[in-house]
This record gives structure tokens, C-alpha cells and sequence, in this order.
């Protein structure tokens, strides 16, 4: 997909300032398109002046469409519409109006976009012609975005907002109410007025003070929120979560401008009850996820410590090394889940699985090295964050194959490598030993290579396979397929 900068740097003058201006106004055109019933199409000057490369559009959620097709990137040359090339030279809106409905455009319409004292756009106006006004509301609609499109040519929308954007942007259809200057409300929208009977209001909200209302319906102990009263109010633009002992609405102030007189403001009032409610039980099931990875880790931990004290009281050197592989075996489970503790989602850092995995075969290879010199182990490429049911048993195969290249490889050097491609990952373990023994059959090898092999290719759809080399040692390749992840 082009996108706006792009377009921007191929096909204008246009500076890196100018982009930032143009990226806020698409980012926030969408109540602008949603309160006029139109399709709206930001066009640019190209760098030669030849015509103009459409940038950016955005159709209505509140109208049929009058642009179905997708005009971003397309070119038109200078006098294709007239209407255009005049909002850019002459640097005003262009309108087309019935005289007894003022607010109903009956044509398409241009407003030319101002940086620094020069227009270095236009946004085209196309309404549906099937679109109709069928009462307050959309008269309301209509003429809340003559204010914005108004604003936005004088460079004052979009506005700067206090509050936490990241809280949501409740749309035009979710609720809108239009104040007064003075903060009385004027029209409330039934959506708009629903939310508020949830919230607890009896009483009618069109002629009220809209910041008193809210201020009290949130019913907050301690100071009244200062913030909270100037964007219900209009006085600051905004948004807010408003919390009631019955219900949660996400409120969104944009204040309205002629010129430099404030005439009013708009409220975007949504309904996020339930939408809050599955956010909590998500946050609260994720939370009990990880405390419930916590307690495994904590019991594999255990079950490894009891493993371990076994094996300090065991009265053979083949009972000692048995008991050690298992409880390599086991800290390797713990390593995940302790990973998966820590975080919320059922993905783990797979390099830090490995960098683990890698530090406990180091921690027991006395165990297994049986008196010869112990080898550097060391981790190679990155993975990432793979998903844990990929991740668990790839860290039980890095340390069976770790572990056996400790015990049979008589290496001075191991590396575990982390590769990937297109198509699939590979763990590599690479050894300097003394290669295989002649005759070597993976199948036949024992039990810690017959689990390898179990979890590859059952778990994982993956493959493995040995290379020696007499001068090199051994190279043991382990693959997965994407789709495995």
C-alpha cells in the first residue's frame, strides 16, 4: 500500500513539516467524513505543478459512498476540476449550497490545507447523491463539520488533545452532543443520550451544563479532575474514560473555532461497558495464566532440586548420570515456563530460552564430561519470540544434543545456532570432536537422541539430521517449517 509520506517524497515539494501537518488531519479526518456524509480525498500539488496526486481518502460510516474505487496515487492534470485548482490559488473553500439549506452541499466542494502561510493542499469534498437529510440529526451532522472543515482551512483542527489517546476514539455513530459556548447542551444524539441514562442521569441533558452533568454522574471521591470538566465542558479538547458505579463511557471534546472566538464544541460519547469489562477479564486471565506458568516453573524447579539431591546419594556413576539428564530434562521445561512467567502472552523470547538452556548444560557438564576437559559452549543467530508450544520442545532438543555433544563429542568448542530462512527455522549444534562412530544410527543411539527425534518430527513436522566430518567433528541440524510456529 502507498503511503502518505511516500507519496510525498516521489511526487511533490512537499517537506518533512508539511507531511506531519497532512499526516495529523488524515489521521482524525474520519469524524470530519462521518459528520458531512461524504467521501473526502486529500490531493497535492506534484513537484513539477502539473496537476495534482490524490494522497489520502476516507469514506463515511454515516452515508452510502461516492468514491467506491480507490483514487490513492492516481494522477489529475491541472483544469480536470476546476474546482480544486481554484481552492489551491486562491487558498479558500469552494462550496456549493442550497440557499434555504445551507448546511447540505449539492456539489462537490474543496478546501484548501495551509502550512506556514501557503496551501500545500486541497481536500475534496464528494457527497452521495442517495445520501438525504431526514432530520435534527443529520442536520447536526452536517453542520458540526462545516465547523471542522472550517477550522481545519483556518489550521485549527485537528487540535491538539489532552488525556489518553490510547483509551479509543469513539466514532460519530456512537454518540454525539453538540454545546453551546457556554458548555449548555444543545443536541444530544439518542445514542449519546443512551450512555448517559446508563451512567445514572434521569433527568433531560438538552439544556444542562454538560461538564456539571458528567462532573457529577462520575461521582468521583476527593477534588473534582480538572481535566475531566474541561473537556465534558469544551473548554479543552480531549479524552477521558468516565466511570460511574453503573456504567464506563469514553467521552471525546473537540472544541469549535471561528476564527478566534470558541462557538462551541463537540462530544463523542461512547459506550465502553462491556468493552472495558472483557478488557479486565482478558487482564485477569492473563494473569492467572502466568502465575499458573509460575507455579510449574517453581514445581519443575523443585522436581529438579529433588533430582538432584538423588543424585549426590546414588551409590553408581550410571545412577548419578541417569539422574542428571532428567534433571536437565526437567530444567529445560522450567526454563519456558519461567520465560512465559514473565509475560503476557503464550510467545517467549526464544534466545533467551537458549541462552538459559545453553547455561544449565554448562552448570551440569561435569556430569556428563566423565573427567575429560570441559567445552565452551556458546549461542549463535537469534530466533526472537517464538510461540510456546514451538518453544518448549526446541529448548528439550537444544539440551539433549548440547548434553550429548558434551558426553560423546570430546569437543573443546560447542555452538548452538539460531538460523532462519523463508521457509523455516534451524537449530544447528556444531561440535570440534571426534565426529560419529562408525555405524551410527540416530534410531539406535539412545534415549537421549530418540526423544530428538520424537519431538522433531511429532511435535514439530521438522527433520534432523547428522553430519561428521573427520577433521571438524559433528554438525547435528534440526528443521522446522514456518507453519510449525
Amino acid at each position: 500500500m502507498v503511503t502518505l509520506a511516500a507519496l510525498v517524497e516521489e511526487r511533490t515539494d512537499l517537506d518533512s513539516l508539511d507531511v506531519e501537518a497532512l499526516s495529523r488531519i488524515v489521521a482524525d479526518w474520519s469524524i470530519v467524513s462521518d459528520l458531512a456524509q461524504s467521501d473526502l480525498v486529500l490531493w497535492l500539488p506534484t513537484w513539477n505543478d502539473g496537476g495534482l496526486v490524490a494522497a489520502a481518502q476516507v469514506r463515511p460510516t454515516t452515508a452510502p459512498t461516492a468514491v467506491p474505487d480507490d483514487v490513492v496515487g492516481s494522477f489529475v492534470p491541472r483544469g480536470r476540476y476546476a474546482q480544486l485548482d481554484q481552492a489551491i490559488a486562491f487558498g479558500r473553500p469552494l462550496t456549493v449550497r442550497d440557499i434555504t439549506l445551507p448546511w447540505l452541499p449539492i456539489g462537490d466542494e474543496a478546501y484548501p490545507v495551509r502550512r506556514g502561510g501557503r496551501v500545500i493542499g486541497v481536500i475534496a469534498r464528494r457527497s452521495s447523491r442517495l445520501s438525504r437529510v431526514a432530520g435534527q440529526l443529520e442536520e447536526i451532522y452536517l453542520a458540526s463539520a462545516d465547523d471542522l472543515l472550517r477550522m481545519l482551512v483556518d489550521g485549527r483542527f485537528p487540535v491538539p488533545e489532552i488525556g489518553d489517546e490510547a483509551a479509543g476514539t469513539p466514532r460519530v455513530g456512537d454518540g454525539i452532543v453538540r454545546l453551546d459556548a457556554d458548555g449548555t447542551v444543545r443536541y444530544a444524539s439518542p445514542n449519546a443520550v443512551s450512555a448517559m441514562r446508563r451512567m445514572g442521569l434521569a433527568t433531560d441533558v438538552v439544556g444542562s451544563a454538560a461538564a456539571e452533568t458528567v462532573v457529577r454522574l462520575s461521582r468521583r471521591h476527593g477534588p473534582v479532575d480538572e481535566s475531566l470538566s474541561a473537556i465534558a465542558g469544551g473548554r479543552r479538547a480531549g479524552r477521558v474514560d468516565v466511570v460511574t458505579p453503573t456504567a464506563q463511557v469514553l467521552l471525546r471534546g473537540v472544541p469549535l473555532w471561528h476564527g478566534d472566538d470558541r462557538i462551541g464544541a463537540l462530544l463523542f460519547v461512547q459506550d465502553v461497558t462491556d468493552l472495558r469489562r472483557r478488557e479486565r477479564a482478558l487482564i485477569g486471565k492473563d494473569a492467572t495464566i502466568r502465575e499458573i506458568h509460575h507455579r510449574v516453573k517453581n514445581n519443575l524447579q523443585t522436581v529438579a532440586a529433588m533430582l538432584r539431591l538423588q543424585a549426590r546419594r546414588a551409590s553408581t556413576e550410571q545412577a548419578r548420570e541417569a539422574l542428571a539428564e532428567a534433571e536437565l530434562r526437567v530444567a529445560a521445561i522450567a526454563v519456558v515456563h519461567d520465560a512465559l512467567s514473565g509475560q503476557d502472552g503464550e510467545r517467549v523470547d526464544f534466545d533467551e530460552v537458549a541462552d538459559r538452556v545453553v547455561a544449565l548444560v554448562r552448570d551440569l557438564a561435569p556430569a556428563f564430561a566423565q573427567g575429560t576437559p570441559l567445552p565452551r559452549i556458546v549461542r549463535r543467530g537469534s530466533w526472537g519470540s517464538l510461540p510456546a508450544d514451538v518453544a518448549t520442545p526446541l529448548s528439550m532438543v537444544a539440551s539433549e544434543l548440547l548434553h550429548n555433544a558434551v558426553e560423546h563429542a570430546r569437543a573443546a568448542s560447542i555452538d548452538l545456532c539460531l538460523e532462519t530462512d523463508g521457509t523455516g527455522l534451524a537449530l544447528r549444534v556444531v561440535d570440534d570432536g571426534r565426529g560419529l562412530p562408525d555405524g551410527f544410527d540416530p534410531l539406535d543411539a539412545g534415549l537421549g537422541l530418540s526423544i530428538v527425534q520424537s519431538l522433531v518430527t511429532g511435535d514439530l513436522h521438522g527433520t534432523c539430521a547428522f553430519e561428521a566430518d573427520a577433521h571438524h567433528g559433528t554438525t547435528v541440524t534440526v528443521t522446522v517449517p514456518r507453519h510449525g510456529e
